[in-house]
């Protein structure tokens, strides 16, 4: 990384990272999620002699201030965050790559902002739809079968899946709040 700090916006610090080649081509690495953040690995992607690489950890992502904070943490503000980076390094069209919540995101920041678009990449595409969700937290047991009895054993028997991890990630508890955001991102890197 050639540069890397915060950027402060609505009560929030999302965390950046430029590396690769300043005046190369500026593409932004939307990560998955929501929750996780991007990691050094997520560079591999990129020609790093060829492109001016953005990364960032989405509103309560990573290493962005703070964790697990649902405050203001909406798909819109999550897109306008990404347009208010790019004005903040002075970006005016970028290469959006987005994997899996990143694909969604990418399309929602696309669909708001297309005269900052030069292109898209999206991978492991996740739409949020009920299928997708059912398949993501039900579906999944069959072939991921040590993450998923990991992840469903801190829910009580008979207790709807998504809704007790929200419901637990939203407590008043930091402790609770964290055991359970750090666990579900445990369960979307595993799977």
């Amino acid at each position: 990384s050639y540069k890397k700090g915060y950027f402060k916006v609505d009560g929030h610090q999302i965390y950046y990272e430029l590396c690769g080649y300043p005046n190369g081509k500026p593409v932004m690495f939307v990560h998955g999620g929501p929750g996780g953040g991007f990691s050094d690995k997520d560079k591999r992607f990129f020609n790093l002699k060829k492109f001016n690489v953005i990364l960032f950890d989405q509103r309560g992502s990573g290493r962005s201030k703070p964790f697990a904070s649902l405050k203001g943490n909406t798909t819109f503000k999550l897109a306008e965050d990404m347009r208010k980076l790019l004005k903040h390094l002075k970006i005016d069209k970028v290469i959006l790559f987005g994997g899996s919540w990143g694909s969604t995101l990418s399309l929602v920041y696309a669909i708001r902002y297309p005269e900052t678009v030069n292109r898209m990449v999206l991978r492991g595409i996740f739409l949020g739809g009920k299928e997708e969700d059912d398949y993501f937290v039900y579906g999944v047991k069959d072939h991921f079968p040590e993450a998923w009895n990991r992840m469903t054993s801190l829910v009580p028997e008979g207790k709807n899946i998504l809704n007790y991890y929200y419901e637990q990630m939203k407590s008043k508890n930091k402790k609770i709040r964290k055991k359970f955001t750090l666990e579900w991102a445990r369960y979307e890197f595993s799977v």
